[in-house]
């Protein structure tokens, strides 16, 4: 993976901060000066922060990880659109839906019954149907294609989220949060970095220094999903996480199994005498039917 040009970031006006006024003290660290009451973005934090960034999602799309782009800004959501469908990861550009993720069953119910719709369609089965009817079902699939078409084939809460304009995109980074989900975003001098595990800091209103940002993170997933496919063959590379967690849970199964019956539940137990175990009435089995009968002439 190449390393990005500071060159190429500086055409693209990614050290253009916001007016001074607006600046959110928490990235002093990223912030190299003020020029006219605009602070300027330091661009040797920027590409650290990008490549820091970048490989780590180049090592989770290797490792079969789901990346969700979120990019709702006028601006950025044809950028990001385009880039994010090229790599075949889901994206939300229109609008983020309050409980797309910590609501996921629900949202899903939704995508499948966009699914069927287009399904009814394509096959001829709304032919029957009146004109107005099959008018209604098209405008409400449009609907829900314009919001989650994008994520249609996300079966299940993706491993990450990339958002363009960290504070812009407040409710989708609440809701990672509280699934601690991995978050990597832009965030310009208006924005609070620490809410981010990956931050990394540039222009994120100029549809340039969205872009460029952009490509190079897409770059980055493009070579690991290409190295997951060159290594197709072996087993532990191709292999994500959760299948990785299933197969020790059940190697330990089998060293459990295998070890003896001491480890068995029950194993030790079942040698005893019935009797021996002391205490309460027919406790011992044989212990209650021991007992002598009654001495003297039966009872009248």
């Amino acid at each position: 993976m190449q390393k990005v040009s500071q060159e190429a970031l500086l055409e693209a006006g990614v050290h253009f901060g916001h007016l001074k006024r607006k600046w959110n003290p928490k990235m002093l660290p990223y912030i190299f000066a003020e020029r006219k009451g605009i602070h300027i973005i330091d661009l040797n934090r920027t590409a650290e922060k990008l490549e820091e960034a970048a490989s780590v999602l180049k090592f989770m799309a290797k490792s079969g990880k789901k990346i969700l782009f979120v990019a709702t800004k006028k601006q950025a959501k044809e950028i990001v659109k385009e880039a994010a469908k090229r790599v075949n990861m889901p994206f939300v550009t229109e609008r983020w839906l309050g409980g797309m993720l910590t609501n996921f069953s629900t949202i899903r119910k939704s995508v499948k019954k966009m699914q069927t719709i287009e399904k009814m369609l394509a096959d001829g089965t709304l032919d029957s149907t009146t004109k107005k009817e099959r008018l209604v079902l098209t405008r409400e699939k449009d609907k829900m294609e314009r919001v989650l078409g994008g994520i249609s084939n996300l079966n299940r809460i993706p491993s990450a989220l990339f958002l363009v304009d960290i504070s812009h995109e407040h409710i989708a980074l609440k809701e990672a949060q509280r699934l601690n989900i991995n978050t990597f975003g832009i965030v310009d001098t208006n924005s609070d970095p620490t809410k981010v595990d990956f931050a990394i800091p540039a222009n994120d209103d100029a549809a340039k220094s969205v872009a460029i940002i952009t490509e190079y993170i897409i770059a980055a997933i493009a070579e690991g999903l290409a190295e997951r496919s060159a290594n197709a063959g072996d087993d532990d590379s191709d292999v994500d996480f959760e299948e990785q967690e299933r197969r020790r849970f059940e190697k330990g199964l089998e060293v459990e199994e295998g070890g003896g019956d001491a480890k068995k539940p029950g194993a030790g137990a079942a040698g005893r005498k019935r009797g021996t175990g002391g205490g309460g009435p027919g406790a011992g089995g044989g212990a209650g039917r021991s007992r002598a009968k009654p001495s003297g002439p039966p009872r009248k």
